[in-house]
């Protein structure tokens, strides 16, 4: 009985878990190289920055709402800490900057939907637009580069022998967890996503609540333009191209639905992996970069089509 109701209660995820161990399995078939210990540390490295950006997504369309801005919100929230950094500022400074930039682009965001009533797809697209042009300005087109050796030793540091990035996304997951499960923050944001005028009545102070969950996703923003920039030891004004589209992926696939109300971060960390370990499999199988935004275009569409189906099949 405990069995039955814990497939009930959490089936989408263990259906996520059970395709990412088949994709594990089909990558060590068709490459020996695939579960070696380096490659697997490579995998959660080069995972890190997309799963942080979808807790926050995940946060967001659980609310029944999306956010289209965090790629461009990477790219401003690395240049702002970069050319703070410049300066001579103090590294945990020039950190706070970009945690601070990301935070506030999310709030404006918050604010646009909940007080300006636009619809999130057009608030955070036009986000979008002006954080990259904010960071294109602000940088002048160019890279900021020229670092402390901390910011690198932050990217490159390990403890046992598990990378920090990596350490730092599973803290956040951790936390998200919990905020998502056990506090009254994660309760009020699946009540939103699930009938937000119904929330409303309860006493609830919906505007409020909206706008901290999307200031919540552009601080997941500031922290991933944090390890990448450590990462590349610069900040890049055309950072975070199509991070949006890799965040949805891993929130969907991991089983948040789109139309709110329903997720969880530990699926979209499994769905995270997924994307991660298919690009790792496909880069050492030589598939080119340009076909693998067709296959990854196509697991999008099917893990929408799987949400879809499964609604469909619950009404």
């Amino acid at each position: 009985m405990a069995i039955k109701q814990l497939l009930v209660h959490h089936g989408r995820q263990f259906g996520t878990l059970l395709g990412l161990l088949v994709l594990c399995g089909a990558m060590w078939l068709l490459t020996p190289y695939f579960l070696t210990i380096s490659n697997l540390l490579n995998i959660a490295q080069q995972t890190s920055i997309n799963a942080i950006i979808a807790v926050g997504m995940t946060f967001v369309i659980i609310s029944a709402g999306i956010d289209l801005s965090v790629g461009s919100i990477v790219a401003f929230a690395g240049i702002v800490m970069a050319s703070v950094l410049q300066t001579g500022i103090p590294l945990p400074l020039a950190i706070t900057a970009g945690l601070i930039t990301g935070t506030l682009c999310g709030i404006i965001n918050g604010f646009l939907i909940t007080f300006g009533k636009l619809p999130p797809f057009i608030a955070t697209l036009g986000m979008m637009s002006v954080a990259r042009g904010a960071a294109l300005v602000y940088s002048e087109g160019r890279p900021i580069s020229g670092f402390e050796a901390s910011l690198r030793n932050f990217a490159m540091g390990e403890f046992l022998f598990v990378p920090l990035p990596v350490l730092l996304m599973l803290v956040i997951y951790l936390a998200a967890h919990f905020v998502l499960q056990r506090t009254k923050f994660g309760r009020y944001t699946y009540a939103m996503g699930g009938n937000e005028e119904a929330t409303k009545l309860s006493g609830v102070n919906v505007r409020f609540h909206k706008t901290m969950v999307y200031a919540l996703s552009g601080l997941m923003s500031a922290i991933a333009a944090l390890i990448l920039t450590a990462r590349l030891n610069s900040a890049q004004p055309i950072a975070g191209m199509m991070y949006e589209l890799d965040a949805i992926a891993a929130t969907v696939i991991g089983g948040t639905s789109l139309m709110g109300g329903e997720g969880t971060v530990l699926g979209t960390l499994i769905g995270a992996l997924i994307m991660g370990v298919l690009r790792n499999g496909l880069n050492l199988l030589g598939v080119s970069s340009f076909l693998q935004q067709i296959i990854i275009g196509a697991v999008i569409i099917i893990a929408v089509l799987v949400d879809t189906g499964l609604k469909s099949s619950k009404k």
